[in-house]
């Protein structure tokens, strides 16, 4: 099966925009400020962006809090050719532990995750719909160890039962992630070093381990 170039996609709809001298609304799921900070400062320029935190996955409660702090940070201090806006999610870890039951042991990067991609996603395409904006979609593929394939899968079934447009994306390309690691450097942004969940983090922990073992 041949891969999507997703930024080829998100290039021609941006051009077509641009071409009829549109400035769509977009519902924007952001996992982190890190990761928001290139993906703002690109789109920010052809979308009138509405930054949806919503992250149930993320525990404990102080790096959840630390983590809306940082994006609420980067929005106030970063500059913007259209507005951005900011929304917070309901913060409900337990809805996250259900949707993970039985899939407690699975490896980083599997269904686990996929399922906690679709987890936010749907509740970012289920809110587009209803505010009546443009497009939806996450800050997620920015990540190098994110499935940009399966990100963009899931937003556009989701796009399908929401009757809301997904907007393709795999930010990571163009040196997006590089880009990412140069304003958070810029911005002093906190960078965490597991995605949010105690799976992730005791994944972390477990790679710190082997590292000082090498050493």
């Amino acid at each position: 099966m041949n891969q999507v170039n997703y930024q080829k996609k998100l290039d021609q709809l941006i051009e077509m925009n641009r071409s009829q001298k549109k400035v769509p609304t977009l519902f924007l799921h952001s996992c982190c400020a890190p990761c928001s900070s290139y993906v703002l400062e690109y789109l920010s320029s052809y979308f009138f962006v509405t930054v949806f935190f919503y992250n149930p996955n993320i525990s404990p409660r102080e790096e959840y809090e630390k983590r809306v702090g940082e994006i609420q940070r980067l929005i106030r201090e970063q500059s913007y050719l259209y507005p951005v806006k900011f929304l917070e999610g309901v913060y409900e870890p337990e809805r996250f532990f259900s949707m993970a039951k039985g899939m407690e042991m699975l490896p980083e990067g599997g269904q686990r995750c996929f399922a906690c991609y679709r987890l936010r996603m749907e509740e970012a395409a289920r809110l587009a719909a209803e505010g009546g904006y443009d497009y939806f979609t996450t800050t997620l593929s920015i990540s190098p160890l994110k499935n940009a394939q399966k990100l963009n899968e899931i937003g556009e079934e989701l796009a399908r039962v929401y009757k809301v447009s997904h907007l393709p994306s795999d930010f990571k390309k163009k040196n997006g992630y590089r880009r990412s690691v140069e304003l958070s450097h810029e911005y002093g942004l906190y960078r965490q070093n597991y995605c949010g969940c105690i799976f992730s983090k005791r994944e972390a922990v477990k790679r710190e381990q082997a590292k000082k073992i090498q050493e």
